[in-house]
């Protein structure tokens, strides 16, 4: 129900249970599909990167720490000293922020970014990452760091964002000059919701080669962080150099997004009704928009088009998660 009060749900680990209908929030980020079935793989825990832990004494601190009415919530909670993902150190009381409802618009295209081609990423690694690592670290060490590359490429495509950043740590830090390793630490990083750290190895990927393919990564980095002169300057570069439709989509909804958490909830529904709301063949960044403006419309109290607008959803692909469920909570 519009201005219902509820709590928003956390991230869901993949494998988890699926939470009930009941419970998808509003204000959530467009959601997307979920990801096809992990295959676990061994990871060695004590590779997991000591930066985690400098974050969590961060916030235990009260630096760091993020909340974005009607988007996200800070939770507090207790890790178990058995908890694998953080260690042993880090069983202690911290607040995070996190992102209302599914995993972020913005983390599936990352994702995707990190993919080799259409179907899985490769096992074996590529000759230019091997030369790349063979000038970073050690011409030696480079065939061996290029396989925990692939593997934590393998781990980032199946959202094992713990995984990928046990495993890239170590290899940033051996080979900082790297530019796929830092790209795809930030991109776990981001995956896990270390957005600091995210941001950080972003920066670094962002200096070594002038890309513009994670502006919208870093973008939803800052507006966690609650930087939102850096948002602004980022959103304002990636449209200016266009470097696709889905991107510049990627990029408006984290801008939106940014508008909406400073309560200018008008401006953030302009621009998101400046993108492209009438495609004529609708793709998956076209339906997050719509999501993504649908919640706008129920949050500002339109609620007849929030329906229009998650039917058009819904008409264009009834599998699109959560869609269903927003429109049910109307009636």
């Amino acid at each position: 129900m519009p201005g219902q009060d509820r709590r928003p749900p956390r991230p869901r680990p993949k494998g988890a249970s699926k939470r009930p209908a009941s419970r998808v929030a509003k204000g959530a980020r467009p959601p997307r599909r979920p990801a096809r079935p992990k295959e676990p793989r061994p990871i060695d825990r004590a590779q997991i990167d000591a930066g985690d832990v400098a974050e969590q004494r961060a916030a235990k601190a009260g630096f760091g720490r993020v909340a974005r009415r009607g988007a996200s919530v800070v939770v507090t909670g207790r890790k178990s000293k058995a908890d694998p993902d953080r260690g042993p150190r880090a069983a202690q009381t911290q607040e995070r922020w996190v992102d209302e409802g599914p995993v972020r618009a913005a983390a599936a295209t990352a994702v995707g970014r990190a993919r080799s081609g259409p179907g899985r990423p490769a096992r074996r690694p590529s000759s230019d990452l091997v030369a790349e690592l063979a000038s970073a670290a050690s011409p030696r060490r480079a065939g061996r760091l290029a396989i925990r590359v692939a593997e934590a490429r393998t781990a980032l495509y199946d959202e094992r964002f713990g995984d990928a950043a046990a495993v890239l740590g170590p290899i940033v830090r051996e080979a900082p000059g790297s530019a796929t390793a830092r790209e795809l630490y930030g991109l776990a990083l981001y995956g896990a919701g270390r957005y600091r750290s995210a941001a950080e190895q972003l920066e670094a990927h962002r200096a070594f080669t002038g890309s513009v393919e994670e502006l919208h990564v870093l973008a939803d980095c800052y507006r966690a962080l609650k930087r939102w002169a850096l948002v602004e300057e980022l959103w304002n570069e990636l449209r200016e150099s266009s470097p696709s439709a889905e991107l510049v989509a990627e990029g408006r909804i984290v801008m939106a997004g940014s508008l909406a958490d400073r309560g200018r909830l008008r401006d953030a529904i302009a621009l998101l009704e400046a993108g492209p709301l009438n495609a004529k063949r609708s793709s998956d960044h076209h339906l997050r928009l719509w999501y993504a403006l649908a919640d706008l419309y129920e949050r500002a109290g339109d609620v007849p088009r929030a329906r229009a607008l998650f039917t058009k959803v819904m008409r264009s692909d009834s599998s699109f998660p959560y869609v269903a469920e927003r429109l049910a909570a109307m009636v």
